[in-house]
């Protein structure tokens, strides 16, 4: 059976993940960096495990199960066992504050929870009124039970698993629930945290498959069972879950999770020593390895001097591209960048020395895909081309020329946000397009150029999503601020301020007065704000912001942080 039959033969999500598994039953599929590895019939153990627990603590199909924590092969797996029971999973950022996952456990209506090391010791379970259970994700222990039949269940687990596989539990044994209806949830996915702006996205089974079929359809041919991947990104975020984990899973890969913070050094050596085959990244975590690894061996004169010596300079660019490519490993078919651009001077580098590496482009409501185009056909600047099942449109008089709003339709879009009607009705119209909130371009080829996000999100260094606005909407209640707009400065956010002026002259305030009010601020906010979006710094801007006639900030006017 081809990967493409494999794609094709069944029309179930959960299908494919129990096909996979039964194919690869001996291979290696989930491993912590420097720790234990699991094999595809060892995730198959873990999941009819816990789907015994699931039955036999009175969790129905449909019921909403909270996973948060950091990504491990015990997140992986306990995600698999909950969508494959029939399950709702709500994956949950691990970085959010505790009461931004009291808010999302609550507001999903979720009826277990998951929770890794650090979660464990942050969360209170007397503010989720509504869970029956939490777990302790790495060995799946009873932290909390709300029910005699759950704390049976788990204590007598073994018991009950050696009932029902008295000899030995095999691939023959393996029965997932399977989807069939396209539009059945089959996750709900938080675009953020706080209360005021959560939203919790539906995605449909035929998101997920949707996703599936164009990773097959475009890496199906390059991507074998028993490639190595390292799974960097957060798996409770659509574009990590979908094509560092899902896919590479239904491939028969061997996943490596880092399990812990993936700072440059770490991922430098889980490249050197996991040598991926594909990598999927945000260009935050590309641009400091190179930055670090690599700008400094060319800044050497000699080398300088060379590159700028016609046809010597061909060589030794080849010889830079080969040096970056090991610094990744050495093995990668390309890699792909998501979530946002590349900076200019990364970007002109790696296309300089031909490097393997395309951009694409998607949304969380969209599983996430909805442009993408292989590293040889790959445009500059673009994000590639609408992908596999997906129609893209520029709402604008010269979609060339003129930058319009992006819209997408197609069977990745979601269902709506979980009980917010109102938002819905905003960003999906009566036609079925989605309006994704961002600004761009399309050449006559079909490739997408984003100019701008009028959503004016950022992203954190590990695909964080981060909304400034939020950030604001606290900073701009603190003391002597008038108004405020928060930035990125490679992987630091600084917040630009406009002192209340009048308030300052009343009090009597000089300039340093102020600076050392912001910093105090500036405190008081980072105390409240999960970690990957704290302010480095607030900077004093003397000016009133810049306005649209609208009164809202022009925000693209700061967004340079010098």
């Amino acid at each position: 059976m081809t990967k493409y039959g494999f794609m094709e033969e069944y029309s179930s999500f959960n299908q494919y993940i129990q096909q996979s598994i039964i194919d690869n039953w001996d291979r290696d599929a989930l491993t912590d960096f420097k720790g234990a590895t699991l094999q595809y019939h060892d995730v198959a153990r873990k999941i009819e495990k816990l789907h015994i627990m699931f039955e036999n603590s009175g969790v129905k199909r449909g019921d909403k199960i909270a996973l948060a924590g950091r990504n491990s092969a015990a997140w992986a797996a306990a995600f698999l066992a909950a969508i494959t029971y029939g399950a709702v999973v709500v994956p949950i950022l691990h970085e959010f504050t505790a009461d931004q996952m009291h808010n999302i456990v609550n507001h999903s209506d979720s009826k277990l929870l998951f929770v890794g090391d650090v979660v464990a010791t942050e969360i209170d379970a007397t503010k989720m009124p509504g869970l029956e259970g939490i777990f302790y994700i790495p060995d799946y222990s009873l932290i909390l039970s709300r029910t005699d039949k759950l704390t049976y269940a788990r204590e007598h687990l073994n018991e009950l698993f050696g009932k029902k596989y008295p000899k030995f539990f095999r691939k023959e044994h393996i029965n997932y629930y399977l989807d069939r209806e396209p539009d059945e949830l089959a996750l709900i996915n938080y675009t953020s945290g706080t209360t005021g702006f959560s939203k919790g996205v539906m995605l449909p089974y035929r998101s997920l498959m949707g996703n599936m079929r164009f990773a097959f359809e475009v890496l199906g041919k390059e991507i074998n069972p028993g490639d190595n991947v390292i799974s960097i990104l957060p798996m409770a975020h659509m574009y990590g879950l979908s094509f560092e984990f899902l896919y590479e899973f239904l491939s028969g890969c061997h996943i490596f999770y880092l399990t812990r913070v993936p700072s440059p050094a770490i991922i430098a050596q889980a490249f050197a020593e996991v040598k991926p085959k594909i990598i999927v990244s945000v260009p935050l975590i590309i641009e400091k390895i190179i930055k670090k690894k690599v700008f400094p061996k060319i800044q050497d004169t000699k080398i300088r001097l060379l590159l700028k010596m016609p046809g010597i300079n061909k060589k030794i660019f080849a010889k830079i591209c080969d040096q970056v490519t090991e610094a990744f490993g050495g093995k990668f078919y390309e890699i792909i960048i998501g979530g946002a651009a590349f900076s200019q001077e990364v970007e002109t580098f790696l296309q300089q020395i031909d490097f393997k590496y395309t951009v694409g482009y998607g949304a969380t409501e969209c599983g996430p895909i909805i442009c993408y185009s292989d590293y040889k056909e790959f445009v500059p600047g673009s994000c590639g081309k609408a992908a596999l099942g997906m129609q893209v449109k520029i709402v604008s008089t010269d979609p060339q020329n003129v930058p319009g709003e992006i819209i997408v339709k197609g069977p990745n879009v979601m269902l709506g946000y979980y009980k917010n009607d109102e938002a819905t009705k905003q960003t999906i119209d009566e036609d079925g397009w989605m309006h994704t909130g961002d600004l761009g371009t399309m050449d006559g080829n079909g490739n997408v150029f984003i100019k701008g996000r009028s959503k004016n999100m950022l992203l954190g260094s590990s695909g964080q999503n981060i909304y400034p606005e939020e950030i604001e909407d606290r900073l701009n209640s603190l003391s002597m601020v008038s108004e405020s707009v928060v930035i990125q400065d490679g992987d630091k956010l600084i917040g630009l301020v406009h002192p209340d002026y009048d308030a300052a002259k009343q009090m009597a305030f000089n300039n340093d007065d102020l600076t050392n009010i912001m910093e105090e601020n500036r405190k008081l906010i980072n105390a409240i704000l999960p970690a990957y979006c704290r302010l480095s710094s607030i900077r004093i801007h003397e000016e009133e912001f810049a306005k649209t006639p609208k009164r809202s900030i022009k925000r693209y006017l700061y967004t340079n942080a010098e």
